[in-house]
């Protein structure tokens, strides 16, 4: 019997991914044992994620942990995994995708709603475009995992919050709110879909493979693919999103006041990469734009 090694984070939506994984591989005769290990994006709360790394700030941990054979593989929210990716791991498993939503998490009248929380910069731009006519209504940032994020709104902190609709999917809460829809709220790239992280070598490769499920790998990886060509990581406010090969980008400004977008069908990867690097000709003003404010080279 194959024995693996799973690293995750302790959240419990982290650790409910983990046990999706898990579940699955017993069921083909596959032994798991889980390794907690706490990474810097679950440390540094009382700051903006782009301001200790990124995505990058809940992997990096569990990437290092693999590579130095203290765990065989690590479960993701695939949304986290950087495009650059350490000499020797591999995507092992990009399990089908839950719902990609942003979900709109409010207690109160939706009339009474004056403060929205959000850690995203893609959100608070996308909330700042929708309530543009209505300059009373304020985005706050907002930090903690997805039971913190509710107890705030629970506290009165905030009107209302905005998450990701796969998370409370995964955890099986219940709340009060809405489905934000995909033309107005363009989601992150890969948001909704768990991927597993692996060594490279022939017998993860074989167990995880089992997982795989080739029409969200293809539609992730477009999005990856156009998210790598336009290079605006998690310092630009952008949504890339692709269903069947369906595929809508959006850049905007940090206020929202201002946006690029493109609709295309996709057939290949290759199509995706050109049509990433169109795009980023055309947005290139807004991506200079988010550059200049983070102090970034072209």
């Amino acid at each position: 019997m194959l024995n693996v090694r799973i690293g995750t984070r302790g959240s419990k939506l982290a650790l409910a991914q983990t046990n999706t994984v898990q579940g699955l591989l017993v069921k083909i005769g596959v032994s798991v044992a889980l390794e907690i290990i706490t990474t810097s994006g679950d440390r540094v709360l009382d700051c903006d994620l782009h301001q200790i790394g990124g995505q990058g700030a809940f992997t990096r941990e569990l990437d290092n942990a693999i590579m130095r054979g203290e765990i065989d593989a690590a479960v993701h929210s695939m949304k986290d995994i950087p495009v650059d990716r350490p000499k020797g791991l591999i995507t092992g498993a990009v399990l089908p995708r839950d719902p990609p939503f942003d979900f709109f998490v409010f207690n109160k009248p939706v009339e009474e709603i004056y403060s929205v929380g959000t850690s995203s910069m893609r959100r608070r731009a996308q909330l700042l475009r929708y309530y543009r006519c209505m300059p009373q209504v304020r985005v706050e940032p907002l930090r903690g995992n997805v039971e913190t994020r509710l107890a705030r709104l629970n506290d009165g902190l905030y009107d209302a919050i905005v998450l990701a609709e796969a998370g409370l999917v995964r955890l099986g809460y219940r709340v009060n709110g809405v489905r934000l829809p995909l033309d107005q709220f363009v989601p992150s790239p890969n948001q909704g879909t768990i991927a597993v992280v692996c060594r490279d070598k022939p017998e993860l490769r074989e167990a995880f493979a089992v997982l795989h499920d080739p029409q969200t790998a293809f539609d992730t990886g477009v999005e990856r693919a156009v998210m790598e060509q336009m290079g605006g990581g998690c310092f630009t406010p952008q949504g890339i999103f692709c269903r069947n090969g369906r595929l809508i980008a959006e850049i905007l400004s940090f206020d929202g006041s201002r946006g690029d977008r493109v609709v295309e069908s996709v057939r290949s990867i290759e199509e995706a990469v050109e049509i990433g690097k169109q795009f980023r000709e055309v947005a290139s003003e807004l991506i200079e734009e988010a550059r200049a404010v983070f102090g970034l080279k072209s």
